[in-house]
């Protein structure tokens, strides 16, 4: 799968409110009203990586959870990656 160009992504990220651009990932910091709900949104995000099989990275603090997708074997973001991310906002 070939890489989202510069443009794209952009516009892209302009539909996905709360997702900014990295160097070669995108990325978005969720928050919740205590750690119990956060993990719950990490389980979930969890199962729907194991069935589309694109794992993002997870840092959990506290009530905040941040979401870093890349398409590793691309080197940056791809639409699977676009398609992950909101897929993982529609869990809300």
């Amino acid at each position: 799968m070939a890489l989202v160009d510069p443009e794209t992504l952009q516009r892209e990220l302009r539909k996905l409110q709360g997702w900014e651009r990295g160097e070669r990932e995108i990325a978005k910091a969720y928050r919740f009203k205590d750690f119990k709900e956060a993990i719950a949104f990490v389980n979930e995000v969890a199962h729907l990586a194991e069935a589309r099989n694109h794992h993002p990275d997870i840092l959990i603090q506290y009530n905040r959870v941040t979401l870093k997708l890349s398409t590793h074997d691309e080197g940056g973001v791809t639409e699977k990656d676009l398609a992950m991310a909101s897929a993982c906002d529609a869990l809300l």
